[in-house]
């Protein structure tokens, strides 16, 4: 049970960035360090996370993991977060302390539910999985969530693990628009959830600017709606409800949008418009009438970013705490959206989340605080790989659905095969253009096109290093193939084989600009990539000793939701022909690592 709160609930490299990556490699230089594939290590911490003292450092999760929900089961914390039209879809994660977080798994083993999420369309581009809400009832484990282009729906699993069911729709895209949270209320045996409707049923005589949200009573199995919904709230972006029940009292926490700057639309580009953390209080009816008040507003230590929308936790010793996420901006756009984890303290009846710092009843985010419990090893999402197992991590993602028939982690046991596809047409139903997801008019990139492409998260904001070792003996003409960079634009350094034959190597910009490189003689090649901040740069080797930077300083961005990603890709223009291996992947950077 869920505490009773919730249901079951680089252009030329100059010389400073140069020191900087230089200092950020120095790791990973030979060949006998960057090949090892079984390094053992220990914990590490850095600038964000685990501290190792007892205290920690905001964010907790300092990578792209947004539009967090959070279900308390035993002494367990389990998390969801979005990711659109990755596959596998909407990431799990679990923690002992509520700081060191690990992967579970995700609960959408494939987008499974509409076209345009398979390989062979590729037209899915910001949709897909989006904010949803993790429960645990008598036995069952739920994730619901609204594809903004499909509805309302829900998958089950008995262990959190999976396997999970095939998603069940439970109402339709033209009812709902995103973000449902449910409550099951185990005193009147009802259950319910509340979704934003968005303006989609806003009657006439509704005046209030904004999204309305709606409370729907639910089936208690959770699988069926089962009257139109009742209109609780309307607000300025007012989306990301979570239903908790503290000794007798409703209380509704929502993110809403307050504009300072009516000018422009609501969002993070001007500095005078906010996101902030609302929560509405009732003590008749889970239908109100409910009070509000602001509790969560974005203070000063994380410049300028807006604070809003997550869970709600309870710590053995009775504190309460709140994992948010903060907004990206113009200034760390690349990053996407990180979890922040805050302490909760209770006036009169009101949850202030974080610490009033100008003593106006508001909370403002904390930067380093003491842990919530302790006794707990420091640990991290994964990133480094071998590809030793025959299942693949659960820090990989695909550009929508992959081509199952077109990777492997058996034909060449201790590497992963991406094979070539033929890269899909550049027409109407393909690719990005349908919903501009790229940054710029890069849309038409054969990358964007591309099945089979895996990535990860990039990790903090200051520094990070990435090396993979590939393989590329298994190539065929008009294949290109390699590591790649994305977020809203992707940066290429990899390895073209021309119709001759000939293998060079390449980089290639958001703008599908191609430079080549001296031509392989050798199968063996080395990619590392390194950023300081947003500016980022390619290196290669041959021998995984000796290496030597390609292509310029490039800048790494956000995109649509989503973003900076390292990762794979392999295709070819002509035919299906042709693949790469990769022996391994290594990331380092400046933030919290597991022992290993």
């Amino acid at each position: 049970m869920k505490l009773t709160l919730h249901t079951f609930k680089l252009t030329t490299l100059s010389l400073s960035l140069t020191i900087i990556l230089a200092g950020c490699n120095a790791k990973l230089t030979t060949d006998q360090v960057a090949v090892s594939k079984k390094i053992t290590s220990p914990a590490q911490t850095g600038s964000f996370g685990d501290q190792g003292d007892g205290t920690y450092i905001n964010p907790i999760l300092n990578a792209d993991y947004p539009d967090s929900d959070i279900e308390q089961v035993g002494d367990t914390y389990y998390m969801i977060t979005s990711k659109q039209h990755m596959s596998p879809g909407m990431p799990i994660l679990k923690s002992k302390d509520m700081v060191n977080w690990s992967n579970v798994g995700h609960a959408f083993p494939k987008l499974s539910w509409a076209p345009e999420y398979n390989w062979d369309r590729m037209n899915g581009y910001s949709f897909g999985t989006w904010a949803g809400d993790i429960a645990y009832h008598e036995g069952k484990w739920y994730v619901y969530q609204i594809d903004y282009q499909h509805g309302l729906m829900v998958t089950t699993a008995d262990n959190i693990e999976g396997p999970w069911s095939e998603p069940i729709m439970m109402l339709p895209k033209a009812d709902v628009l995103d973000d449902p949270a449910v409550y099951w209320d185990h005193e009147t045996k009802k259950a319910y959830v509340i979704i934003n409707t968005g303006a989609k049923q806003k009657s006439s005589n509704n005046k209030i600017e904004g999204n309305e949200n709606r409370i729907y009573e639910m089936s208690w199995d959770g699988t069926k709606i089962l009257d139109e919904g009742k209109l609780v709230y309307t607000g300025m972006g007012a989306e990301a409800a979570k239903i908790y029940k503290i000794d007798g009292t409703w209380y509704i926490f929502m993110a809403q949008w307050t504009m300072g700057d009516k000018s422009t639309k609501p969002g993070v580009k001007n500095p005078k418009n906010d996101r902030k953390q609302l929560v509405l209080r009732s003590k008749e009816s889970i239908y109100g009438p409910y009070e509000v008040k602001t509790v969560l507003e974005k203070g000063s230590e994380f410049n300028n970013r807006s604070a809003s929308q997550g869970g709600l936790m309870k710590a053995p010793n009775g504190s309460w705490w709140y994992m948010h996420q903060l907004i990206q901006n113009d200034d760390i756009p690349f990053q996407g959206r990180p979890q922040v984890l805050e302490p909760v303290t209770w006036v009169d009846g009101w949850p202030i989340i974080g610490v009033d710092e100008d003593n106006d009843g508001i909370g403002e985010p904390v930067k380093r605080y003491k842990k919530p419990i302790n006794g707990h090893p420091i640990t991290a999402p994964k990133s480094d790989d071998d590809f030793s197992s025959a299942k693949l991590g659960p820090q990989w993602e695909w550009n929508h659905n992959p081509r199952d028939s077109h990777w492997s982690l058996t034909e060449r046991p201790g590497w992963l095969r991406l094979k070539a596809s033929k890269v899909l047409p550049n027409k109407e139903g393909h690719g990005p253009k349908i919903n501009e997801w790229t940054n710029n008019d890069g849309s038409d990139g054969d990358f964007w096109r591309a099945s089979n492409t895996l990535s990860q998260r990039m990790m903090g904001i200051t520094t990070g290093t990435a090396v993979a070792k590939f393989d590329v003996s298994g190539m065929q003409p008009n294949q290109l193939a390699g590591f790649v960079r994305y977020g809203g634009v992707f940066n290429l350094l990899g390895v073209e084989m021309d119709k001759k034959g000939k293998k060079h190597l390449f980089y290639m910009n958001g703008m599908s600009e191609k430079t080549l490189g001296p031509e392989l003689s050798g199968d063996k090649l080395f990619v590392r990539t390194s950023n300081a901040r947003n500016q980022a740069t390619y290196e290669y080797s041959f021998d995984g000793k000796s290496f030597k930077a390609f292509g310029p300083t490039f800048i790494i961005a956000f995109g649509k939701w989503t973003g900076d990603r390292l990762g794979f890709f392999s295709w070819n223009e002509k035919e299906d022909a042709g693949y790469i291996d990769i022996d391994w992947f290594t990331y380092d950077y400046d933030g919290p690592k597991a022992a290993r």
